[in-house]
Parts: C-alpha cells; sequence; structure tokens
C-alpha cells in the first residue's frame, strides 16, 4: 500500500491509501482533500503513518488510531463524574463578591449561601443539596440554620456597611436615595413579636408577614434596609431607617425620594423639620379647592413635557407634569374600568353599598327608587385630568429634576421584583427573628452582588440580563486529572461564545 496526491477537476487535491493487489489498483481509504498546500501535506504524511504501521496486506477499511488518538481515548474513558465540577457560580459571583468586599466576612459559608441565592435560590434544605453537588461541600441543613444564628449576631451591621462603601464608591456622593416599603409573607399561620398579620401586597392577607423598609440610591444600588413588624404602618418606617442609617455611616442629608401614598401630611412635616429635601408623588385630585382649580386651568395649554409650579401653604412646592403618554395610559385604564362597571351594572350585581370612591366605583350614583348607573358627568370631569402628574417637594430643583428623580423611583420597585423573583427571598420559612433577619442580610448582599453584575454588562454593552448570566455559570464547568506523573491539575473547560463574554467581563 501507498499514498497518493490526486488532482480533482475542481483544483483541489485529494489524498488517498491506494493498493495494490494481483496488478490492479484500489483505493482503500480517502482520507480528505483540500486547495491549501499546507492541509494537503499533513493529510499526506498522516497516510503515510496509517500505512507504515498496517500490517502486510491489510485493508485500513477502519484505520489505525495514533498513539496520540489512544492516549485521548483512554484518558476520556477514565473519568468520573466526580471530576468534572461546576465552577461558573464562583467564577462569575465568586469573583463579585471579592470585589465588592464580602470576602471580609471570614466564615467561607457566608460566600457560599450568598452565591447559591443568586444560582439556586430556594429553601435551606436544598441549599445543602446545592452545596454538595456543586461546590463537593457535606452540610446539612441543621448545620445551615446555626450558621445564620451567626450571621445574625456577628455579621449583619459588616455586610451593610461593606454594601453601603461599594455603592457610594460607585455613585461618588450620594445626593439622592429613594425609599420604599414591601411586605414579605410567610408560609405559617402562626404570629408572634415580628411576624403580623396586616395589609399584604402580596395579597397574602392570611399569612403572617414582615415589612422591609429599602433604601437605595441612583441606579438602584443598595444603601441599607430595615425590618419591622407586619402589622406596622409603612409611613412609620422611613424616618427611623433614615435616621439609623445616617448615624451609623455618618452621610449628609440627601434627597429622599418617596412615593405619595408611603407619606402622611404629618410624615411630610416631620422630616421638614429635621432637615430632610423631599421629593413625594403628589395627588393632586385631593388638594384644596383652590389649588385644583388653579391646575384645572392649564388643562389644553400644555404641550408634552410641559409643566408649572404652585406654592402650597406650608412653604412647599406642587411640580405638575403633563405627559401625552400618561395621558393615552389614564383613558384607556378609565374606558376598562367603565366598561367592567357597565357589564355590573347590566347584571344587577351593583347594590348601594358598591357606591363609594375605591377605584371607579366613583363614577357609580342612585337614580330613581334606588337604581345603581353610572354617573356621565364623573366621567367627563374625570377626563380632564388625563396625563396630569404632581410632584411635592422642598428643593430648589427644577420641574424638570423633580420629575426626573422621581422617575427613578421604578430602581427600587424593580429592586423589590428582583429580591421577590430572581432571589426568591419569600415566602420566607423561618420562625426565630435571628435567622429570618439573617435570610434578609443573605438576599441583601446577594442584591448588591447582583446589580454589580448588571452594572458591568451594561458598561460593556453586552444585551445580557443578570438572570441570564446566573443561567450561564450553571454550565462553566472545570476537569480535575491526575498525570500517570505529578501532582493533580484542574482544567476550565472550553465555554460558548456567550459564557466566555461573561468570563471576560468579570476577569477585566
Amino acid at each position: 500500500m501507498f499514498v497518493r496526491k490526486k488532482r480533482n477537476k475542481s483544483g483541489s487535491v485529494s489524498v488517498q491509501i491506494v493498493d495494490k493487489s494481483g496488478g490492479c489498483y484500489k483505493v482503500v481509504q480517502t482520507l480528505g482533500s483540500s486547495s491549501d498546500v499546507d492541509e494537503v501535506q499533513r493529510l499526506f504524511l498522516h497516510g503515510q503513518h496509517l500505512v507504515h504501521r498496517a500490517p502486510s496486506g491489510q485493508q485500513l477499511l477502519f484505520p489505525v488510531k495514533a498513539d496520540s488518538e489512544l492516549v485521548v481515548e483512554n484518558f476520556v474513558a477514565g473519568l468520573s463524574n466526580a471530576q468534572i465540577r461546576v465552577v461558573g457560580p464562583e467564577l462569575v459571583f465568586g469573583a463579585l463578591f471579592d470585589r465588592i468586599g464580602f470576602n471580609a466576612i471570614p466564615e467561607e459559608l457566608f460566600r457560599h449561601i450568598t452565591i447559591a441565592r443568586l444560582v439556586y435560590p430556594t429553601s435551606k434544605l436544598k441549599t445543602a443539596d446545592y452545596l454538595f453537588r456543586y461546590r463537593g461541600l457535606s452540610m446539612s441543613a441543621s448545620g445551615i440554620y446555626r450558621f445564620m444564628d451567626k450571621i445574625s449576631d456577628s455579621y449583619k451591621e459588616i455586610v451593610s456597611a461593606i454594601a453601603y462603601r461599594h455603592t457610594k464608591f460607585r455613585l461618588g456622593n450620594i445626593s439622592v436615595v429613594f425609599y420604599d416599603m414591601t411586605t414579605l409573607y410567610f408560609e405559617s399561620e402562626d404570629e408572634d413579636d415580628l411576624r403580623k398579620i396586616g395589609f399584604s401586597k402580596d395579597g397574602k392577607f392570611q399569612n403572617p408577614q414582615i415589612m422591609l423598609g429599602l433604601l437605595v440610591g441612583e441606579e438602584g444600588l443598595p444603601i441599607g434596609y430595615d425590618i419591622f413588624e407586619g402589622n406596622t404602618f409603612e409611613g412609620h418606617t422611613l424616618l427611623p431607617t433614615l435616621k439609623k442609617i445616617e448615624a451609623r455611616y455618618g452621610f449628609e442629608k440627601p434627597i429622599v425620594v418617596a412615593d405619595a401614598g408611603l407619606l402622611s401630611g404629618n410624615n411630610v412635616e416631620s422630616l421638614a423639620r429635621q432637615g430632610y429635601r423631599f421629593i413625594i408623588g403628589g395627588r393632586i385630585k385631593n388638594e384644596s379647592e383652590q389649588i385644583k382649580t388653579e391646575i384645572l386651568n392649564h388643562v389644553g395649554k400644555l404641550k408634552d413635557g410641559e409643566g408649572f409650579e404652585l406654592e402650597k401653604p406650608d412653604g412647599s412646592r406642587l411640580v405638575v407634569i403633563y405627559s401625552c403618554k400618561r395621558a393615552r395610559k389614564d383613558a384607556a385604564n378609565r374606558d376598562k374600568g367603565v366598561k367592567k362597571l357597565m357589564e355590573q351594572i347590566r347584571s344587577g350585581r351593583l347594590t348601594k353599598q358598591s357606591i363609594n370612591n375605591r377605584g371607579y366605583n366613583k363614577f357609580l350614583s342612585i337614580e330613581g327608587k334606588a337604581t345603581v348607573a353610572l354617573d356621565v358627568e364623573k366621567v367627563k370631569a374625570d377626563e380632564r385630568w388625563d396625563g396630569l402628574k404632581g410632584y411635592i417637594t422642598n428643593t430648589q430643583l427644577t420641574a424638570d429634576a423633580v420629575a426626573k428623580n422621581y422617575v427613578q423611583l421604578w430602581q427600587i420597585e424593580r429592586a423589590f421584583r428582583i429580591s421577590k423573583t430572581d432571589l426568591m427571598v419569600r415566602p420566607i420559612y423561618h420562625q426565630l427573628r435571628r435567622r429570618i433577619e439573617s435570610h434578609i442580610c443573605i438576599a441583601f448582599a446577594a442584591y448588591a452582588i447582583y446589580k454589580e453584575l448588571e452594572r458591568l454588562l451594561k458598561q460593556h454593552g453586552v444585551p445580557m440580563s443578570s438572570k441570564r448570566a446566573a443561567e450561564l455559570t450553571e454550565t462553566m464547568y472545570e476537569l480535575e486529572y491526575a498525570p500517570e506523573y505529578g501532582e493533580r491539575k484542574k482544567q476550565l473547560l472550553r465555554m460558548d461564545a456567550e459564557q466566555q463574554q461573561l468570563y471576560n467581563i468579570i476577569r477585566q
């Protein structure tokens, strides 16, 4: 047998192993074809190697494998599942954990539990399973619970301080803060001093809950948090949270941005008396008749994005902005509500008790012999307010700046959404207060890491969510093996393009 090069009509060259027996030439195997001179030469040398290894007269229907191929096959055949481990969560979230400064916590378990909350958010029992399967750590759920007692006692304040310092480093100066409150419910029916049944924002009115107050800076970066009894009035939480964080870190009084429903008139006065500047949503339909008349005098005169200001008796300003987008939304919502009311009127399901100021029931009235009907004049009166949004402030900011700062409240709403969905901070299964506090502390650290990853992805122009990044880390593997001679080695396996992009961002 010998190796030959055969030129094809296309101009490429085929490399073949040919057998000459009984005066006849027979192609045993075509090794490949190419127009590249180097590739043709490589195929030719490979063919010669095969021919020299073949026993005399043997046809290479199944080519003899090279020594290197046999070595690779033997190596792969000897691998076990225990030698291949998921390392993506540590490569990505572990690196950010260190970069933010959470590695100042001396307990390695805090690192693992926090990263698990980002990648595999679930119960502590299943977290123990995750630690064993993905980190090779044998840890019982009871061991994790005991460690959580330690977090509450020793590390809660440290974690909060690290997150605050990192946010201050990223923002440079914390001049505006955003505050909101949410509820976190428990899969239990038992109440205690902390877990109380109250107004649930999750619609779990039969479940005890706690209140979580969260303070973030621009871009939604975490500043601090506090927890309160589940039946606490949310308007009573802002000042205690602000004062506690201010006393802890000593930063100057910032501009506080909050939703209108969070602060009563007394709370606003308290903020002002203690030197805080604020921007809160204004309920313009609840203003005095004089102010409402002044507002409606501007209807029809404002273009999209334009606004005006009115002085309030307490010295604050009411800023009103008109938005075409908001006007369309207000009209669509009202039309939907009115349509639903009409269906209920026709069905006879509405009674005198249905007439109240809740939602679109304000459009109802009684006609004749206690017949519930739609008051068309009320509907027309409501249309005049379409597109108008009010803000109350005691700052010196322009009307445009006031509106732009208030709009950023969506960042804190998104923070709650991330915590409740991606990090699955609720429902809470713990009963002891210290473990509940530790659970929130872990989620707070995880949120800080989540936001840092989000910032890096945005900075590098990568259209990828932090949630998608977490999914990618679950299939980033490392191989541990032992050469015939020498110490055991580890090799990071090749990633796909999306994983490699994520990995490169974290390494920079």
